[in-house]
């Protein structure tokens, strides 16, 4: 058999760029995720910054620190935060969480059920860090039991169970969806 040819290798590459092409909504998705992992505390790598604006550049969002963010070398990644905000002024994309400890925790609350609702983040994942940064926080309150219920069964669960964990994810998705159809009024009282 002949070993293929350099067309079928460049064939395959462009495939998987254009697969993998992002449009310029799913870019300032990213962006906007992005600068709210960051409000609420979480460390996101200046590696990551950068490559979040070489996506939107190459996506055709424009703002007039981006190709500065994009371009920057690994010599320069310190300046990624600063310019990972600037642009997100210039996008009109800043988020800032409440300034009340509590708000804040169920801000996030909202937001990583709402990832878990859309698909976008693993339902295991997404149950365990209200389980373990959000919930244990707040107190654990009675809104957010349902999400604490399903990080237990999806971090302890075992074969013989008797239930698949892609029915106890759809679970996880069907708490998500519930809490967020009760909107934030339910953090009022808490």
């Amino acid at each position: 058999m002949a070993a293929p040819s350099g067309n079928v290798r460049v064939s395959f590459s462009q495939m998987s760029i254009e697969k993998n092409a992002m449009t310029r909504d799913d870019a300032l998705k990213q962006l906007s995720h992005i600068a709210r992992e960051r409000a609420f505390g979480r460390h996101v790598g200046s590696d990551r910054l950068i490559q979040a604006g070489l996506d939107a550049l190459i996506a055709g969002v424009e703002s007039p620190s981006l190709a500065m963010l994009a371009g920057l070398l690994r010599s320069e990644e310190p300046e990624a935060p600063q310019l990972f905000d600037e642009v997100l002024d210039e996008l009109g994309l800043l988020f800032h969480p409440p300034a009340d400890p509590r708000a804040a925790k169920w801000a996030m609350a909202y937001w990583v059920a709402g990832q878990i609702a859309d698909g976008s983040l693993d339902p295991s994942v997404g149950t365990h860090h209200i389980w373990a940064d959000i919930a244990y926080d707040l107190g654990y309150p009675i809104e957010l039991e349902p999400l604490v219920h399903c990080a237990h069964n999806l971090d302890g669960w075992e074969e013989g169970w008797g239930v698949s964990i892609e029915e106890l994810n759809r679970e996880a998705v069907e708490a998500a969806k519930q809490f967020l159809s009760k909107g934030p009024a339910a953090e009022a009282g808490a």
